[in-house]
């Protein structure tokens, strides 16, 4: 079984930002909403299909449905859930992930996602930390 962290390194009104680790070595970047359901701590994560995201990861939260790991860029697009993409930066003056790091690149947040996937492949759960680092 894969064990995953989110080290949150950042916090404001434009969302957390941190990284995903498996097995201690960084994966990518993190999203989330900075009214987070996520408190420091364990949780256990299992596949989820839904209509709008069919193939992820749920966070289970004890009174929450459908916290969700997928791509994003923007604290507004996340609803609750949690972001994943390769970079940090500014959209259009918002603090973002998922940014092109030179001009001409591409937004690299659904990549990222489909790395996420691609690592959890043959697995329905694994245990996820969170821990506070701002």
């Amino acid at each position: 079984m894969k064990v995953a962290e989110i080290v949150r390194l950042e916090k404001s009104d434009q969302g957390l930002i941190g990284v995903l680790r498996f097995d201690e070595v960084v994966f990518c970047m993190t999203l989330e909403p900075d009214t987070t359901f996520l408190k420091q701590g364990s949780y256990h994560c299992q596949r989820f299909s839904g209509t709008k995201w069919p193939d992820t990861f749920e966070i289970v939260v004890p009174g929450h449905t459908a916290v969700l790991f997928h791509s994003l860029n923007v604290e507004t697009e996340t609803r609750g859930c949690v972001g994943l993409a390769a970079t940090v930066g500014y959209l259009d003056g918002v603090r973002a992930i998922g940014v092109p790091a030179r001009p001409g690149d591409k937004f690299n947040s659904k990549v990222t996602f489909e790395k996420f996937m691609e690592r959890l492949k043959g697995q329905d759960f694994f245990t996820l930390f969170v821990t506070n680092h701002y």
